[in-house]
């Protein structure tokens, strides 16, 4: 089993209606992405993996994720949907 690691060292901002897709054989499971700022998945967006977030998470509405969302403060969902992969 081979993890992938995306770090990314300020805010993670997903657009609205972009999905992320994996390739190559990837599982969602393998996924993890460090982030040192805030993290927002825009309206009906799409997030493959695991998000550490250091700071909020926000999924805005419709967005959906097949993974984990885990941040230091708090997790807001707007009408989002999370599934453990």
């Amino acid at each position: 089993m081979r993890n992938n690691r995306i770090l990314v060292d300020q805010t993670l901002n997903v657009s609205s209606a972009v999905s992320t897709i994996l390739s190559g054989g990837a599982k969602a499971e393998n996924i993890f992405g460090q982030v040192a700022g805030a993290v927002t998945l825009g309206t009906t967006s799409h997030f493959e993996g695991t998000i550490l977030g250091k700071t909020g998470i926000n999924m805005l509405t419709g967005a959906t994720s097949n993974g984990r969302m885990l941040a230091q403060t708090a997790d807001v969902l707007q009408m989002a949907t999370i599934t453990q992969p």
